[in-house]
């Protein structure tokens, strides 16, 4: 990717599928070689951003693994477009994902954005367990993940230096907002725009699935 193609596309008006509306979900890497594809539905947008919603037989591809969701999840996008929000419903073991990102926003009638690595999780599995980078944890711990994949691509890609100290002082911050349950981090607001999700009737979205 060039310097240029990794700068945040100009902004402009968009206009937004109606509420209920199927689409694509795509994301990259920095370098511009593609990563997570999400099939989902367009939910709509309420004070905190734009949500989107998969239900559980909806697909989940990036190259060399495919996973058909297991349980419905609504994902959150804030106008800041560095970071999305998930909430898993239960049973899921892993109940929040914050994939820390770049330029997140709308193009060519999708959403589209650069995953950058880290993330922060809420898992909630029935015992303690030990995570990516061997720590052991307690369920409902939260704690910011994939540190050495973010260490290994500032490298490799030459992240600019601005932009990792906003990127890691937005992943801090979260960390310490769903840590607390402040909104739009609390079960509260995942619930409305779950009830909303499941209210959808799009058929043949409950096949056999496997957590991803």
């Amino acid at each position: 990717m060039t310097d240029d193609a990794a700068q945040p596309r100009p902004s402009g008006p968009v206009e937004r599928p109606a509420a209920g509306s199927e689409v694509l979900f795509r994301w990259r890497k920095w370098d511009g070689s593609p990563h997570w594809l999400h099939e989902c539905v367009y939910l709509g947008v309420d004070g905190w951003g734009e949500w989107f919603g998969q239900q559980a037989g909806d697909r989940s591809a990036r190259p060399g693994r495919e996973v058909v969701v297991a349980h419905d999840n609504v994902t959150l996008v804030p106008a800041t477009g560095d970071y999305a929000y998930t909430f898993n419903a239960p049973p899921s073991r892993t109940r929040i994902y914050i994939d820390i990102a770049w330029d997140v926003r709308w193009h060519d009638g999708e959403p589209t954005g650069i995953d950058m690595d880290l993330d922060v999780v809420r898992r909630d599995p029935d015992a303690a367990y030990v995570d990516r980078e061997g720590i052991l944890r307690q369920p409902g711990d939260v704690y910011i993940e994939d540190r050495d994949e973010w260490e290994e691509h500032r490298a490799r890609y030459d992240y600019p230096q601005d932009l990792v100290e906003r990127l890691e002082a937005v992943a801090r911050s979260l960390e310490r907002r769903v840590r607390d349950g402040e909104p739009p981090f609390d079960e509260a607001t995942a619930a409305g725009w779950l009830a909303r999700l499941a209210s959808l009737d799009r058929p043949g979205r409950r096949a056999t699935a496997t957590e991803a």
